[in-house]
């Protein structure tokens, strides 16, 4: 982890019960907590320190231009000094907010690197059953709400610590009675706020995960608008998402109404506080038993003592949001499963993929999958060897391929390359010895040449363009405006599924790996485009140990041996291609 871990006792002792362990947990990506909290700590006692110096100088100006009558150089005096007040308690603030921002904006590089980094060692296998939209949703807009959290409610925590502790001191020794007021009533306000808080956490939460299957929804929709349209379901989707935004609407806005309402109460139950402290000073004053000085710095502190908990109940309701997210964010760090072995980490060993490949037992199961993608599937595949996997959808094809490229770590069994178990091997080394060519590749809003030029980084430019001729790109890519130069659209925006498919292979052709690895090269594409593909594919095997996951029968019968899978088993003998 890239942040500084803070002990949990030292957390907990910053707010009491304020802080939950959500909170806690959240502080602990914090770097540097230590000065921050200190740096809150000094702001908050200066903040307290100018409240009392402006109450009394404001009483002091006020009690004697009723009484005595001051000169104008005194008066100018007062003004000068209440106008230094001032400008501390506007440097204070805006001290106070630029520590806030930048430790929100630490926390939330923070938490973004780590669930991005668990995601990845979860793989695919975890993130088909989540709703990738929504999780974009969280990382992007949703993490943006902790900062209500950082900038408002946590700093708040210290002022609320100190300034009503510092206020009732100071009241104390002007008018004890008045402090015994202020002490019984304070606690109502977060009380009161406690109470609504809990109301606030329920709403919020529902408000998040309606705007999360709205993100989620919406960026689903988007990405697959040209099959919407071909088959006329765009308006049907569009009405779909406006009844998700009408749920997003209608809990904000319960949401907001209760916040309202909870701000209605902080300030009422502040009010009539500030009330029963104010009227007995009236009354004892008239009556000669209280000085005016006196009187009017308690009427002055009195409201001090009780603000910093009613902007603390107003920033809670504010930053629930963040914490809601903040949830979704850890429950993604925390979930089970994924690549936690040497193979991801990296290891000393490195395997041999132009030696073979063997499957022992290998069985895989999915997080919340009562059937097994793999079951207890043991598969050999000789040096040289083509092997095409077919069975109908779901029987496991895709995952065995996961399995050997790394992404989806075997339940039980283990695979094999040239005899080392690529548990116990380097991930890196074993994946440049592979090449693979997925059923969707994809293309990055880069040049061509860039594109391909993931294959084998430190390619020349002549190297690109001889892959590309193998991989019969080069016939459409001469037709671009700027060749090789052309910029692309995300998902390579702008050609066509065959187009993006020849890339791909020009990537494999560059790679020149050892053990050649293709997922349904052909599917989707037109009669033109899948003899072009198969016919680059076909050159691309040679020499190679290959195993291809086919639907069509083209890419079958260049294979050695068929394997068909069935409910994640391998069904029945291998087959010679020739008897499919």
């Amino acid at each position: 982890m890239d942040v500084v871990d803070v002990p949990a006792p030292r957390r907990r002792r910053i707010g009491g019960v304020l802080l939950n362990r959500l909170a806690r947990r959240l502080l602990a990506g914090l770097p540097a907590f230590r000065v921050v909290t200190l740096g809150f700590t000094l702001l908050a006692v200066a903040a307290a320190v100018a409240i009392l110096v402006q109450a009394e100088l404001l009483a002091r100006l006020l009690a004697d231009g009723v009484l005595d009558g001051p000169s104008a150089g005194s008066v100018a005096g007062l003004l000068g000094l209440l106008a230094g007040v001032f400008a501390v308690r506007a440097g204070l603030s805006w001290a106070q907010q630029v520590l806030a921002q930048r430790a929100a904006a630490s926390v939330k590089a923070s938490l973004r690197r780590r669930v991005l980094r668990r995601t990845q060692e979860l793989g695919p296998g975890w993130l088909s059953g989540q709703h990738t939209g929504g999780l974009t949703t969280t990382l992007g807009r949703g993490l943006d709400a902790l900062d209500p959290w950082f900038t408002g409610y946590f700093p708040q925590l210290f002022l609320a610590a100190v300034i009503p502790l510092a206020v009732l001191v100071r009241i104390a020794t002007a008018d004890l009675a008045s402090a015994v007021i202020i002490l019984v009533t304070l606690p109502l306000i977060p009380i009161f706020g406690a109470l609504v808080g809990m109301s606030t956490k329920r709403a919020t939460e529902r408000q998040w995960r309606a705007l999360e299957r709205l993100g989620g929804h919406f960026l689903d929709v988007v990405a697959g608008l040209p099959t919407l349209r071909a088959f006329g379901r765009a308006k049907s989707q569009a009405e779909q998402v406006r009844r998700i935004a009408d749920e997003h609407r209608s809990a904000t806005m319960g949401t907001l109404r209760i916040a309202f309402l909870s701000s209605l109460v902080l300030e009422l139950v502040a009010t009539l506080s500030v009330a029963l402290v104010a009227v007995p000073i009236g009354l004892r004053t008239l009556n000669g038993g209280l000085g005016l000085e006196t009187a009017l710095l308690v009427l002055l502190l009195a409201p001090e003592a009780y603000l910093p908990l009613r902007a603390l109940g107003s920033q809670f309701h504010a930053s629930t949001e963040g914490l809601a997210v903040a949830e979704r964010c850890f429950a993604v760090v925390d979930a089970e499963g994924g690549q936690r072995h040497p193979a991801v980490a990296g290891g000393a060993a490195a395997p041999d993929a132009a030696a073979g490949v063997r499957f022992e037992g290998v069985t895989v199961r999915y997080p919340g999958r009562d059937e097994a993608a793999l079951d207890d599937v043991s598969l050999a595949i000789a040096p040289g060897e083509r092997v095409a996997l077919v069975g109908p959808s779901g029987a496991g094809k895709s995952t065995l391929v996961n399995v050997l490229l790394g992404l989806v770590t075997p339940t039980s069994g283990r695979v094999l390359a040239g005899g080392l178990d690529l548990a116990s091997a380097d991930a890196e080394s074993w994946r440049r010895q592979l090449a693979w060519v997925p059923q969707r590749p994809h293309l990055f809003a880069r040049t061509v040449a860039e594109n391909i030029r993931l294959g084998r980084p430190d390619a020349t430019d002549d190297d690109v363009v001889r892959a590309a001729t193998l991989a019969h790109a080069d016939e459409f890519v001469a037709r671009l405006p700027r060749g090789y130069e052309t910029p692309l659209g995300e998902r390579g925006a702008g050609l066509s599924a065959g187009q993006r498919q020849r890339i791909a292979l020009a990537r494999a052709f560059l790679r020149d790996a050892p053990l050649l690895l293709l997922d349904e090269p052909t599917a989707g594409l037109d009669a033109g485009s899948e003899a072009v593909v198969v016919e680059a594919t076909a050159r691309l095997m040679a020499g190679r140990t290959v195993l291809v996951v086919a639907h069509r029968p083209a890419m079958v019968l260049d294979a050695g041996r068929v394997v068909t899978l069935e409910h994640g088993r391998i069904a029945g003998p291998a087959l010679r291609a020739g008897v499919v």
